[in-house]
């Protein structure tokens, strides 16, 4: 098939990432091409918003949309310990005082797909089940991408930029060897569906729960629309897979381990197969190359237990929309052209990530914590509900009193640029805090 060069941006992937890109690129007056190799509505995990998810999504005009849907409203996170009982619920609005204090559960088939017709709504030329299969180079830079469509045949796009939001396929990482898994966040998930489980009464129905398991193993629960729950559990493999390969066996030991899980379980009925993903936590060694820059799962994915993810996704989205309008702007899509796209992301990242390292640490308690520093309470909860522009070090150094703190990952800068470690000094120096409560 001919190639097409009648495009600004060709985007790889029309999840969150992908589709928020191109809404944002979109009503910068952009032509953007969208090429999803799945068929929407498709089932993808991921559910929980974050309260700040608010914000990438009234952007590209979909806040509306979203208070009219029937997902569970969220209004807070609360945690289970081992024995059952629950922590208050850590309500959002005490926090900010915004709508944005009340997030949602969300059907990521419908969600995704929302996201999705939203960007074609907006200018878009979106094409599903034609799959990105490679990146069209000349003279040292990525000019756009080879696909096949849904009849076999074989088609060229050319753009002046590229987005790979290719998700945890991710296209330029496979291609370029770039995948650089996280030295200890080498968890294993194991995770089904229920219909009929218990749920919590009130505005607590639609509560996120974290509960334990030993060996800082934890089950997140998850309402979802129609009656359903979300289930999976979280550790270490040599932990899960003790004595077993047996997924269902695996997943009602663990149940046993947590009286409330088990409680809550018990009127359930199992709706859907077991499922398991292992060791998903990753970066790409660059976060861009001359023509091409990379956002989403398809540059990296941290860990599940905050639900970092689709905001990570929808946030990386709307900053990359923004870097790739201003290098086409000025005519300049080389890589070092997004080394602020990647020093705010990979900070953000960071931010998280340190969080995520304590929360695993058997010597960390995020009760002793504010308790020992109360003043701090706001940055914890800032850094959990994504409000992660901002400074944190004071955050970090009194965290590092009770656990390590990773120092940041020397991955995500662009390919051509100088690789050095990222300093928090560095950055905070150049962040600008552009959204309010």
């Amino acid at each position: 098939m001919k190639a097409r060069d009648d495009f600004d941006v060709v985007i790889v992937g029309g999840g969150p990432a992908g589709s928020t890109a191109a809404s944002v690129l979109a009503q910068h007056g952009r032509r953007v091409l969208v090429l999803e190799k799945e068929e929407f509505p498709r089932y993808h995990i991921g559910e929980s918003l974050l309260p700040f998810c608010y914000f990438p999504l009234q952007r590209i005009g979909l806040v509306e949309r979203m208070k009219a849907s029937h997902f569970p409203k969220k209004y807070a996170v609360q945690f289970v310990s081992r024995d059952g009982k629950r922590s208050t619920p850590f309500y959002f609005f005490r926090h900010m005082d915004h709508e944005a204090a009340q997030t949602w559960q969300v059907l990521r088939s419908e969600f995704d797909a929302m996201l999705l017709d939203n960007s074609r709504r907006l200018g878009a030329d979106v094409r599903t089940s034609v799959e990105a299969t490679d990146f069209l180079r000349e003279d040292g830079r990525v000019v756009g991408v080879t696909a096949v469509t849904p009849d076999g045949g074989k088609l060229e796009v050319r753009a002046p930029a590229t987005i790979d939001a290719s998700g945890r396929g991710a296209l330029a990482v496979k291609r370029n060897g770039w995948r650089k898994s996280d030295p200890y966040l080498n968890k294993v998930a194991l995770w089904t569906y229920f219909r009929g489980a218990m749920r919590d009464p009130g505005m607590d129905e639609g509560n996120t729960t974290v509960a334990y398991v030993p060996e800082k193993g934890w089950f997140w629960y998850i309402p979802l629309p129609d009656d359903v729950v979300s289930v999976g559990i979280v550790a270490e493999r040599d932990y899960l897979f003790n004595g077993t390969n047996d997924l269902a066996a695996i997943y009602w030991r663990e149940v046993k381990k947590n009286v409330w899980i088990e409680d809550h379980l018990k009127p359930g009925k199992q709706i859907e197969e077991f499922r398991v993903t292992k060791e998903y936590s990753y970066r790409s060694e660059y976060c861009a190359e001359n023509g091409l820059v990379l956002v989403g799962d398809a540059f990296a994915f941290l860990d599940p237990v905050f639900s970092s993810g689709v905001y990570l996704a929808l946030r990386g989205g709307e900053l990359v929309g923004d870097a790739v309008h201003q290098a086409l702007a000025e005519g300049d899509v080389s890589a070092e052209g997004f080394a602020a796209y990647s020093q705010r992301l990979c900070y953000e990242i960071e931010s998280m990530r340190k969080l995520v390292y304590a929360f695993y640490d058997h010597s960390f308690s995020f009760g002793r914590l504010v308790r020992e520093y109360p003043d701090l309470c706001g940055d914890v909860t800032d850094c959990l509900i994504g409000n992660l522009n901002k400074d944190f070090q004071r955050l970090f150094d009194a965290v590092a009193q009770q656990a390590a703190v990773p120092g940041p990952l020397p991955h995500g800068r662009p390919l051509a640029a100088k690789r050095s470690t990222f300093r928090s000094s560095d950055v905070a120096d150049t962040i600008q805090l552009t959204r309010t409560q």
